[in-house]
């Protein structure tokens, strides 16, 4: 199993140390074996998660590309994209450039959207969830061809229309990975089976992971897919870990690489996150390496 952080919080120090504690972070997660750094994309900070929205929050992508030239190994991605935030032609270009760049390290990760009050803040259109969910799908298959070397031609779909879906240069890793986040049972979980190669799920014990699994499982089934083939991520608070107990930490992620789960992506704390990931995520890697 991998560890992974996700760096959703911009609050631990002024904004003209952030660019330091960014890159202190990143390269800390990188020397240390961490899987996978990510970012969220939000506007504002996250009221549904107890913060004010007038928190810092930086944007993602940019914040990405920040990263790349900080990190050597690790996997970059953004936890996860809002398929209402960009045109799909001009996200599935932003990732194909983060990709080159790193060297081949993008993760394409979207959803469907949710936080209302960020669009109507800044003007976005915010459609009804069924046309989320479908713009998600429009989302996914345009970016795979727009990174398919053999196919420039049009997309004509329900929502977007793109005369062209040329994409030079080419992702380096010939088609980032791409992760579809949330735990919708009906519609996202059968979308992933559809056409992800890696997800996101939110439980925080046994019986719900088991459950999600198992309903992922069934879609794949369902459309004739080797779930196999697609990668587990969850993402963690790092209860022990924050708490000094490795053998603790290391015993819960047992459990959950029973259920497949390859990567446990986790959340900081109010502290410092180069601290973060230097004091108590780094002596969880090799501890769960071999799960």
């Amino acid at each position: 199993m991998r560890l992974g952080v996700h760096l959703m919080r911009f609050d631990s120090v002024p904004p003209e140390r952030l660019r330091t504690e960014l890159a202190d972070a990143a390269r800390t997660a990188d020397d240390a074996g961490v899987g996978w750094v990510s970012v969220m994309d939000h506007w504002f900070q996250m009221e549904r998660a107890g913060f004010p929205a007038s928190d810092p929050m930086l944007e993602a992508y940019t914040t990405l590309g920040y990263l790349a030239g900080q990190t050597e190994r690790t996997q970059l991605g953004v936890l996860v994209t809002g398929v209402t935030y960009r045109y799909p032609g001009l996200l599935a270009k932003t990732v194909a450039t983060l990709d080159v760049l790193s060297g081949g390290r993008a993760t394409l990760g979207i959803g469907a959207a949710w936080y209302e009050r960020e669009h109507r803040a800044l003007g976005v259109p915010y459609p009804p969830l069924a046309e989320r969910f479908e713009r998600l799908e429009e989302t996914v298959l345009i970016a795979r061809q727009m990174w398919d070397p053999d196919d420039d031609g049009p997309f004509e779909g329900r929502h977007y229309r793109l005369d062209e879906t040329l994409c030079r240069p080419l992702p380096l890793s010939g088609r980032p990975e791409i992760m579809i986040g949330g735990s919708g049972e009906r519609k996202t979980l059968r979308l992933v089976a559809q056409h992800a190669d890696a997800c996101n799920l939110f439980a925080r014990d046994e019986e719900t992971l088991a459950h999600l699994v198992g309903v992922l499982r069934r879609h794949c089934e369902d459309v004739g897919r080797d779930p196999a083939e697609i990668r587990i991520t969850v993402l963690d608070d790092g209860r022990e870990l924050l708490a000094g107990d490795v053998a603790a930490f290391v015993e819960r992620m047992r459990v959950w690489s029973r259920h497949g789960v390859d990567t446990a992506i986790l959340r900081p704390p109010e502290t410092s996150l180069a601290a973060w990931v230097r004091d108590v995520v780094a002596p969880g890697v090799p501890a769960v390496a071999d799960l």
